[in-house]
């Protein structure tokens, strides 16, 4: 199947509205779980995953913490106008972006735009102020310099001052102080994401603990989720659609010791879709190194179809060599790169055995991503899921889905 081709309309479903999620359980790991393998469905809850996953596996979660990106400004007369901050300009990475003091630009939406008649606007806070001044304008974001004071403060200090915490659009609602807590997983470790990693909202200090219990090693690597995630796609298929890249933020010792599990044929799940992303990507630019061992940072960086129009016969072993060798050529240990691989239904992943992932909006990039997982069964598990009173989208409940469709 050309993926350029692949119709948005064959991957919708209709979603009642009460099936939506507006906020989390009592409990983290109280979610429903349904766990898809070889087309038969179990239901369970996420305090029992460890049950249902093969010994020795091996979970990959993503650890970037979300930061309260959404300010509240008010211009002379009062009107609130809300920036959303999306991503750092200047080729920042988030982490980069996050620590910097003094002043920074990003691109922004601008909520009630209309209203911004001032050459700038000043949000105070106890400790000090926030200057948003608005700089020229890309196509559909705006460039917006922000300086503060205290000035030795970080970005990240600042938002976690005055920020409010960017729960998903589709929840209809005010952020809350307990979306401060549970829009978070609790290892989140690196600032850069608006938006979580929520396959892994269900997981508990205990849980993650148990699964250590049972020989279930756990292993981290980053992808900042941009505001993309969430774009719908307009076009009629997949060729009019722009994915979005993300930053992701990657050691040589992960390398490693990824390297190792799949030589010891280790079962990998990712914990989420921005988990796989990672290593489909990783495997993808470990493809570029050994067509070119030579080839630049900016080369390397996984375009929206190089997933499609590269070899296809590399293991991830050999992947995961050549990109490793990559970076110890350059004498580097760690590599913060965009990805803007899109994973269609046409698309065998590699570097799972399975997915946990929660259930996801209709005609999107991430129930595309499902396909590629488990074919054309999608309908199926999604249908058992909304007959059985699952929760759906960000804070709802989720399915360890086993990759009938890999690619070794």
């Amino acid at each position: 199947m050309d993926p350029r081709k692949i119709r948005i309309e064959d991957y919708q479903y209709e979603l009642p509205d009460e099936r939506i999620a507006r906020y989390p359980l009592p409990e983290r790991s109280a979610s429903k779980l349904l766990i898809w393998n070889n087309k038969s469905i179990v239901d369970d809850r996420y305090a029992n995953l460890m049950s249902h996953l093969p010994r020795h596996a091996v979970l990959v979660f993503n650890d970037t913490r979300v930061v309260p990106v959404r300010l509240v400004f008010q211009n002379k007369n009062g009107a609130r106008i809300e920036v959303f901050c999306l991503e750092p300009d200047l080729n920042q990475t988030p982490s980069e972006a996050m620590q910097q003091t003094q002043r920074v630009v990003w691109n922004c939406l601008i909520g009630r735009k209309s209203k911004w008649k001032e050459d700038r606007l000043i949000l105070t806070f106890p400790q000090g102020q926030l200057i948003a001044n608005l700089l020229e304008s890309p196509a559909d974001t705006f460039r917006i310099e922000f300086e503060w004071s205290p000035a030795e403060w970080s970005f990240a200090e600042i938002l976690k001052a005055i920020g409010e915490m960017p729960i998903p659009p589709y929840l209809k609602r005010a952020s809350e102080p307990e979306d401060v807590v549970r829009y978070q997983t609790v290892f989140a470790t690196n600032d850069g994401s608006v938006a979580a990693p929520t396959a892994s909202l269900h997981f508990t200090p205990e849980l993650l603990n148990q699964l250590k219990d049972h020989g279930i090693e756990t292993k981290f690597l980053t992808l900042h989720v941009g505001a993309g995630t969430f774009k719908p796609v307009k076009s009629e298929t997949l060729d009019g659609h722009t994915m979005h890249a993300e930053w992701m933020d990657i050691s040589i010792n992960l390398l490693e010791s990824l390297l190792q599990a799949y030589l010891a044929q280790r079962p990998i799940f990712s914990v989420g879709t921005t988990s796989l992303r990672t290593l489909e990507s990783i495997y993808w630019m470990g493809v570029k190194c050994f067509l070119n061992p030579t080839i630049s940072e900016s080369e390397l960086q996984l375009k929206q179809w190089d997933a499609y129009e590269l070899p296809q016969h590399l293991k991830i072993e050999e992947a995961l060599q050549h990109l490793m060798e990559w970076l110890k050529r350059r004498e580097i240990d760690r590599l913060a790169i965009q990805t803007a691989i899109l994973i269609t239904p046409s698309y065998p992943c590699r570097s799972i055995t399975g997915l946990l992932t929660n259930f996801h909006q209709p005609a999107s990039t991430l129930l595309l991503l499902i396909a590629s997982v488990v074919g054309e069964d999608w309908k199926t598990i999604y249908q058992h899921a909304l007959n059985n009173d699952y929760r759906f989208l960000s804070y709802g409940d989720g399915s360890l889905l086993f990759n009938s469709r890999r690619c070794d």
